[in-house]
């Protein structure tokens, strides 16, 4: 007997995949056409290719107001200050899908992405990318993390890439950063091993240049035992070698 229902599945599943061929290999020759400046331009294009234009129902009227710890902010500065969200987010992602669309349409800068992340925190990161972080992703959530690292957020986002490292294909995503991808997970893993090695039993603030000699990013966060075997768990997941000092 003939099984029509795994028989509609399973042309269902042919048209989406075909639709999905198509649409990307559109959104390629697209990218070509527009003469795309880099391969990270190209990849942002057809990785988009399945979003749609957000409707006017789609928008809030207003911002709303969330508190954050500022970034690189100076040390007369308060630690917390209310930051507008976009006003294209009207709510916190909660799918993979829904996350994507936010991260490249309504977050202008790497600042708003790293409060975005921040937001979210890292037991949902954890959760929307379980089965779907999308090629490319991780390499942008380094290179957030590592130039807006703040104050107080360490421990953050210590969380944030354990969590990371427990999603599907993570292995891959490794191996497929970029040369800067890289560079910045480096860094980043410089700066929390510096933190961790010689200012975690403080509690001031403290300055940690960046090495292209940009402004220095102020970060701080508690030490102790745990905190070190964190950061070489996660030195190693990450495939970065041991920073001697």
């Amino acid at each position: 007997m003939i099984d029509f229902h795994a028989l509609e599945k399973e042309l269902e599943e042919a048209i989406a995949t075909d639709e999905k061929y198509q649409r990307e290999n559109d959104a390629k020759f697209r990218a070509v056409h527009q003469k795309v400046s880099s391969y990270e331009e190209f990849r942002d294009i057809v990785l988009a290719s399945h979003l749609k234009p957000l409707e006017k129902k789609d928008k809030m009227g207003s911002g709303r107001n969330v508190l954050w710890n500022t970034c690189a902010v100076k040390t007369n500065h308060k630690q917390e200050s209310k930051i507008d969200l976009p006003q294209e987010l009207d709510r916190l992602p909660e799918t993979s899908a829904e996350f994507y669309r936010d991260w490249r349409r309504c977050m202008k800068n790497n600042q708003d992405r790293y409060l975005l992340l921040l937001q979210l925190g890292s037991q949902n990161l954890g959760r929307i990318f379980q089965t779907d972080l999308a090629f490319g992703l991780l390499g942008e959530f380094l290179v957030v993390l590592n130039q807006n690292a703040c104050i107080k957020d360490c421990n953050f986002i210590l969380d944030i890439l354990e969590n990371l490292s427990g999603t599907k294909r993570f292995g891959l995503n490794i191996e497929l950063l970029s040369e800067k991808e890289k560079e910045n997970c480096r860094q980043l893993f410089e700066k929390l091993q510096k933190i961790e090695t010689d200012f975690g039993h403080f509690s001031e603030i403290h300055q940690i240049p960046n090495e292209d000699g940009t402004d220095a990013t102020q970060i701080h966060c508690q030490g102790g035992k745990g905190i070190e075997k964190k950061v070489l768990k996660l030195m190693s997941l990450y495939q970065i070698s041991l920073i001697n000092s």
